[in-house]
């Protein structure tokens, strides 16, 4: 993919489609799969790592999905002057994707998260749209040292279930890479990473109230309800620090 400086961030492109035109495209590639459509999602820890990571990097330069789901990725893409869609929340792009499969009778999996929680979000879905399909599964206990008995037996059932949608939470980078990886095993299947999705819609994290979203404030909130992040915030400054030097490279 050849890469428009103009429109990037860091060497990664930033998208400019709307979520209805994203919608659209996972529509028409289910109607008509061809390879694997891998939805990744941008955010300063995300495009830290990808500096420390070139592989990273690359699949999320290739992916052929790209939300923007950080509020300071967004910002900061404004203020540059760069052409950008609106922040979409992985999560809420999560819940919009099962609410069409079970419109359309499509069949998703969860793979991944803490034990027993993939199993938690399916139950959830189905009383929340009776009519979805859906299978939940860890599958595997350690991402970034999987056993080989665990990704057979993960993907003989993905062989079975033969799912149009797959949802991963093993956390980045390692669920984009594991995706990558596995990208013939996924062929003709959309496939996103959804990172801690799967503790909010199971109820296991409570997540910010919708006021706080929509003001950028989500990750104060998420501060506040896991300390623990405080290492992560840390990452923000890198990343603006970075991402500016990039552009004042640039002119």
């Amino acid at each position: 993919m050849k890469n428009n400086h103009k429109n990037s961030l860091l060497s990664i492109p930033l998208p400019s489609e709307s979520i209805d035109d994203i919608l659209e495209k996972i529509s028409l590639f289910i109607k008509n799969p061809h390879g694997i459509l891998h939805i990744v999602s941008l955010n300063p820890e995300i495009f830290v790592a990808a500096e420390e990571n070139a592989t990273f990097k690359k699949v999320l330069t290739e992916a052929q999905i790209r939300i923007i789901d950080g509020t300071y990725v967004y910002r900061l893409a404004r203020f540059l002057g760069i052409s950008v869609q609106a922040r979409i929340h992985g999560v809420d792009l999560m819940e919009r994707l099962l609410g069409y499969a079970s419109t359309g009778r499509y069949t998703v999996m969860l793979i991944g998260g803490a034990p027993n929680i993939a199993d938690r979000v399916a139950d959830c879905q189905k009383r929340a749209h009776p009519r979805l399909k859906i299978v939940g599964l860890q599958g595997i206990k350690d991402v970034r040292n999987p056993s080989r008995l665990e990704e057979d037996e993960l993907f003989s059932i993905v062989a079975a279930v033969k799912p149009h949608i797959v949802f991963v939470a093993f956390g980045s980078p390692h669920q984009e890479l594991w995706i990558e990886a596995h990208k013939e095993q996924f062929e003709g299947k959309v496939v996103m990473g959804v990172g801690g999705a799967f503790d909010y819609l199971a109820g296991a994290v409570l997540r910010a109230p919708k006021i706080l979203r929509e003001l950028g404030f989500e990750w104060l909130f998420r501060l506040v309800v896991q300390p623990w992040r405080i290492t992560r915030q840390i990452k923000i400054l890198r990343f603006f620090v970075l991402a500016i030097k990039e552009r004042m490279n640039r002119s």
